[in-house]
C-alpha cells in the first residue's frame, strides 16, 4: 500500500512538473507588473514606456506601473531588475547605452547585460540629428566636414557626458570624417543645447524630441540624421550617410527582464509587446517625433545586442574612452 502511495504522490509531482510551463503561460500575470525605467519622467524613454506599459495592462488584464529609477548612466535601474525576483513581475527598460555600451565604458558595471537579463522584445528605435549654431557658415554635412577639416581644433561640440551615446556618435562622426573636434560634457541635453544657442558650442547630436524645436524655431540648424536612411517622421531631413557612406547612429530601447524568467512568461510578453506596438495610432504618434516603434523575438533582440557591441566597442576605442 505504502508503495502504491509514494508512486501515486511521485505521479501526481511529475505531472505538476511537466505542466508548469504550460501553467505559468495561461495564468501569467496575476499580480501588478512593474517596469523600471531609468529615466527622469517626462522624457522620450519615460513617455514611450508608459504608452507601453497603458497598452501592456489593457491587454495582460493586470496593471503596469513604471517605476522611474535614474541615475548613475542607468545603472541604478539596470542592477534593481537585475537582482530582482525571476518571476516576470519585474522590467526593464533597456538600451544601446545600458546593455552595451556600458560594458565598455563602466569599469565596475554591477550586472551583466549578456548574463543578467533575458530580452524579450526591442521596443523602438531613435535616429539622432546634426544640429549647428545657425551662425556657423555651413548648410550640409559636406560643409561642415570641410570647415572642420580647414580650421582643425577649433569646433566644439556637446554631449550629455563622457561615454554616453550623443559623445561616442559625435566621435563615430569625428573617425569616419577625419575631422579634429573638442567634446564639451555637460550634465544633460538642455544645458548643452542652450549654450549652443548661445554660440558657447557650435555643433550637437541630439534626439529630435530636444534639438527638432529648436530647429523649427529658427534657434537652430539640422544638418543630418544618423539613421542609415531617412527617418520616417522628418522625411525631408537627409542621412549623414548620404555624405558619409557607411555612417549609421540608430538607438535602441527594449524590454528585458531577469535572467531565469520562465520562457512560457517571456514568450507571452514579447508577443504581447510585439502586438502593441505594431498598433498604427501608436506608432504615428511616436513617428512624428522621429521615434520608429519596432518589435522582435528575445532572440531577434539578443542578436542585436552581440552584433552591436564589437561596433561601439571600436568607437570607444578610438575615442580613448577606457572604463571609469
Amino acid at each position: 500500500m505504502r508503495l502504491l502511495t509514494l508512486l501515486a504522490a511521485t505521479s501526481a509531482m511529475l505531472s505538476l512538473a511537466v505542466a508548469a510551463p504550460g501553467a505559468a503561460r495561461e495564468d501569467y500575470p496575476t499580480k501588478p507588473i512593474k517596469l523600471v525605467v531609468p529615466y527622469p519622467p517626462s522624457g522620450i524613454g519615460d513617455t514611450a514606456a508608459r504608452d507601453i506599459a497603458r497598452n501592456l495592462a489593457q491587454r495582460l488584464g493586470q496593471p503596469v506601473i513604471v517605476e522611474n529609477k535614474p541615475g548613475a548612466s542607468q545603472m541604478i535601474g539596470a542592477e534593481a531588475v537585475a537582482k530582482a525576483p525571476a518571476d516576470g513581475y519585474t522590467l526593464f527598460l533597456g538600451s544601446l547605452s545600458s546593455l552595451v555600451l556600458n560594458i565598455g565604458a563602466q569599469k565596475s558595471l554591477p550586472y551583466d547585460p549578456f548574463k543578467d537579463f533575458a530580452p524579450v522584445s526591442l521596443a523602438f528605435t531613435t535616429p539622432l540629428y546634426l544640429v549647428v549654431n545657425p551662425e556657423l557658415p555651413v548648410k550640409s554635412v559636406a560643409d561642415l566636414i570641410a570647415y572642420a577639416r580647414g580650421n582643425p581644433g577649433k569646433l566644439s561640440f556637446g554631449s550629455i557626458g563622457p561615454g554616453s551615446s550623443l559623445h561616442l556618435t559625435a566621435e563615430m562622426f569625428k573617425s569616419m570624417t577625419g575631422t579634429d573636434m573638442v567634446h564639451i560634457p555637460y550634465k544633460g541635453s538642455m544645458p548643452a543645447l542652450s549654450d549652443m544657442v548661445g554660440g558657447q558650442i557650435q555643433l550637437m547630436f541630439d534626439v529630435g524630441t530636444s534639438a527638432l524645436p529648436l530647429v523649427h524655431g529658427g534657434r537652430l540648424r539640422v544638418l543630418g540624421v544618423t539613421s542609415k536612411t531617412r527617418a520616417s517622421g522628418t522625411p525631408d531631413i537627409p542621412p549623414i550617410a548620404d555624405t558619409v557612406p557607411g555612417f549609421d547612429a540608430s538607438f535602441w530601447f527594449g524590454i528585458v527582464a531577469p535572467a531565469g524568467v520562465p520562457q512560457p512568461i517571456i514568450d507571452k510578453l514579447s508577443t504581447e509587446l510585439r502586438a502593441i506596438l505594431k498598433q498604427p495610432a501608436l506608432r504615428e504618434k511616436f513617428r512624428s517625433n522621429g521615434v520608429e516603434l519596432t518589435g522582435s523575438t528575445p532572440a531577434e533582440m539578443a542578436a542585436r545586442m552581440q552584433a552591436d557591441l564589437p561596433i561601439w566597442q571600436e568607437v570607444q576605442r578610438k575615442a580613448g574612452i577606457s572604463p571609469e
